[in-house]
């Protein structure tokens, strides 16, 4: 059951990033024109939004894990419980979230990167 609850958080929080990546690549169609124009490869304008999602999914990991962190923290700090600590645990977190940020993040890349410079650059 939490295998499937951590599968759809997992699943909404790559939406999200696809919508705001999708969000992003819309308004900034003329500046890819312009790199295109100047001879910005396909695989450069795809390596650009696939990194800018992936550091997006990744900061709200890092942000996920410091929230997560703080509540053994706090049990260690006013009470005599060793609460557990597992920093694989941290790892695993910020690596799945790495990899939702590149899988989710794949479609608004690849369309940025198939634009034609012509029509991005008249576009308004």
């Amino acid at each position: 059951m939490l295998v499937l609850v951590a599968a759809v958080t997992l699943a909404v929080g790559g939406v999200g990033i696809m919508n705001i990546m999708l969000a992003n690549v819309r308004s900034r169609i003329r500046e890819i024109g312009i790199r295109k124009a100047l001879g910005a490869t396909y695989r450069e304008i795809k390596l650009q939004f696939l990194t800018e999602a992936m550091l997006i999914s990744l900061t709200g990991g890092i942000v996920g894990s410091i929230v997560g962190m703080m509540i053994p923290f706090s049990i260690r700090l006013f009470t005599s419980y060793e609460f557990p600590i597992s920093w694989l645990s941290v790892v695993i977190a910020l690596t799945a979230a790495t990899v939702v940020g590149v899988v989710f993040g794949t479609v608004p890349a690849t369309r940025a990167a198939q634009m034609d410079p012509v029509d991005a650059l008249k576009y308004e």
